[in-house]
């Protein structure tokens, strides 16, 4: 597995589209994968490969000086749960020490919206060091409560250093 930074706004478009397509227990509603397609075109973004075959993708988006988002992520099925989410993130993080961000932070659905594969990416962040800070019951709509959680990127590497 190699992950590349992708630099072609056709190209993160195109890898976007298609791995979210693929996903539509998490990706379902067409509005939502046209804004993430389009939008993705002018975020750092990093790609997955296996044997020059893209297999998972995370576009970042900066906020202000100290923090960078995971604005959106996807990896294909056959995929999940062989290391390459946690190979993405680390890339992230590499961008965030980087580009001086101390913090990493992602939105997903609340545990109050019952759904075994949110479970499943919510374990996910939470076993990456992510701490859940807050809930926005409407940011999205009320069928599908945003939960924030964050990761202290400065911390963590202090403690890696040590």
């Amino acid at each position: 597995m190699e992950i590349r930074e992708i630099h072609n706004s056709e190209q993160k478009s195109k890898m976007c589209n298609e791995i979210l397509r693929a996903l539509p227990n998490w990706f379902g509603m067409e509005e939502g994968i046209v804004d993430y397609t389009e939008y993705v075109r002018d975020l750092p973004f990093f790609c997955a490969y296996i044997d020059e075959k893209p297999i998972g993708f995370i576009a970042l988006k900066d906020h202000g000086v100290y923090t960078s988002e995971v604005y959106v992520m996807g990896i294909l099925m056959d995929h999940h749960r062989k290391g390459f989410g946690k190979q993405l993130i680390c890339q992230a993080e590499a961008y965030c020490a980087a580009n001086g961000k101390e913090f990493l932070t992602v939105k997903t659905l609340d545990e109050s919206r019952e759904s075994k594969d949110y479970e499943k990416t919510r374990l996910f962040y939470l076993a990456l060091g992510f701490k859940p800070l807050e809930v926005f019951p409407l940011l999205w709509d009320e069928e599908n409560p945003c939960l924030f959680l964050a990761k202290n990127i400065a911390l963590h590497q202090k403690i890696n250093d040590k």
